[in-house]
């Protein structure tokens, strides 16, 4: 089991894993990290701490973990909030690699219950979830996110532009997020996807959902495809 973060200056992709099958699957493929959730039809939830320990002993990867247990990205109410601590306190003790967040309210990130429930978990970084990409102003988000201290990658489609537009943007938040955090590219990320980014940016991390599946299961070809065009194989 291994449990250390990968390089800051590797190229990696990471896989979303709602299964152990889906683990294996993507380690055989070649996967650098796991995030694993549940629920991938809802943008993901927190996974059972039973399947991430399951998990934890049929691969050799770093595993990421959901901290989410509603649709939105807001919490609720305190109690909610309570309840991510918890696990988050699991988490830490079972020593996964990091955890999972996104917390925005009135379309600005939710710095307090972020730095609560990251303060239930003191060994470990976390990676800030698609929930950005509702912020209005993304670079004081970024701003914010750095402050934190305990967030080492931002998770980014780019927006909802054109392709050539979507780059830009991650460029632009790469550059602002640089050397606190590192850009995680995902969402509608595709091989091609993967060129364009590599090509024009500096980010060399990307996280994939369901180009990396077949039928609803991780697909080791998939995988093997994607991890070829990050780390330039691909023909």
């Amino acid at each position: 089991m291994r449990t250390q973060a990968v390089d800051d200056e590797a190229l990696v992709l990471e896989v979303i894993a709602c299964s152990v099958e889906d683990a294996v699957n993507a380690e055989r493929g070649g996967a650098d990290r796991l995030e694993v959730i549940s629920g991938f039809e809802f943008g993901g939830f927190t996974p059972p701490l039973d399947l991430v320990r399951e998990i934890q002993q049929e691969v050799d990867l770093p595993l990421r973990v959901m901290l989410r247990d509603e649709e939105g990205y807001g919490l609720t109410d305190e109690a909610a909030a309570e309840r991510l601590c918890r696990i988050a306190v699991e988490l830490n003790d079972i020593k996964v690699d990091g955890v999972v967040i996104g917390f925005v309210r009135s379309n600005e990130i939710d710095a307090e219950h972020s730095v609560k429930i990251l303060n239930c978990a003191p060994d470990l970084k976390a990676t800030f979830h698609h929930a950005f990409e509702d912020t209005s102003d993304k670079l004081s988000a970024i701003a914010v996110l750095k402050k934190i201290g305990r967030i080492d990658r931002l998770l980014s489609h780019g927006g909802t532009g054109t392709p050539a537009e979507r780059v830009g943007n991650l460029g632009e938040y790469a550059s602002a997020a640089y050397p606190e955090m590192r850009i995680l590219a995902g969402g509608r990320i595709d091989i091609e996807m993967v060129g364009r980014i590599k090509e024009r940016t500096t980010i060399r991390e990307f996280h994939v959902g369901s180009a990396a599946r077949d039928q609803g299961v991780v697909s080791v070809s998939k995988v093997r495809g994607l991890s070829d065009q990050v780390r330039g194989e691909h023909v």
